[in-house]
């Protein structure tokens, strides 16, 4: 029994040094998000009401300038986060500023282990979607965060969230 737990705790780490090393290697092929968000194709002007239709950026990322608390920011739409997710020096321009003990939930990305802090951001728009009271994490360290996320705490919110043709398409 021993011997299966110290095989499957090593399997483990290596997966995790495995995909370390992997997200490396695509970051040094590919600028990341952040450095293109702004220059992202703004949503189609020619979706119905109540509807927003984001276009894939060169990366293959769905990039979109959001408005949290009257703030513009910019955000990558990600279905695997759970929670809206702010780098720390972004939730400081809206005001947030998380003592060091509450960042208490230790969170998995892509690019790491961190830790972050539970807020509550007040009004998330996406092009004249609107969310209240959007349950939201800080992230600890920009290191492990090279974008905003934009996660299931806004998109479930909403009446769907679909992809289309290469567009994600928001509706509410």
């Amino acid at each position: 029994m021993r011997q299966i737990i110290i095989l499957a705790g090593s399997l483990l780490v290596s997966g995790v040094l495995a995909a370390h090393v992997i997200d490396q290697a695509a970051r040094r092929q590919a600028p990341p998000p952040a450095a293109t968000a702004l220059a992202a194709v703004p949503p189609e002007r020619n979706s119905p009401p109540g509807s927003v239709t984001i276009q894939r950026d060169p990366h293959g990322y769905f990039l979109v300038a959001a408005r949290v608390d009257g703030r513009r920011m910019s955000f990558m739409l990600d279905t695997g986060a759970s929670r809206v997710v702010l780098r720390q020096s972004d939730a400081s321009m809206l005001g947030i500023h998380p003592f060091a003990r509450d960042f208490n939930i230790e969170v998995t990305t892509a690019n790491g282990v961190t830790r972050a802090a539970k807020v509550e951001l007040g009004v998330v728009e996406i092009d004249g979607l609107t969310v209240r009271n959007v349950a939201a994490l800080v992230s600890q360290d920009q290191a492990a965060l090279s974008e905003n996320l934009l996660g299931l705490s806004f998109l479930s919110r909403l009446r769907s969230f679909t992809y289309r043709e290469g567009r994600m398409v928001l509706e509410q």
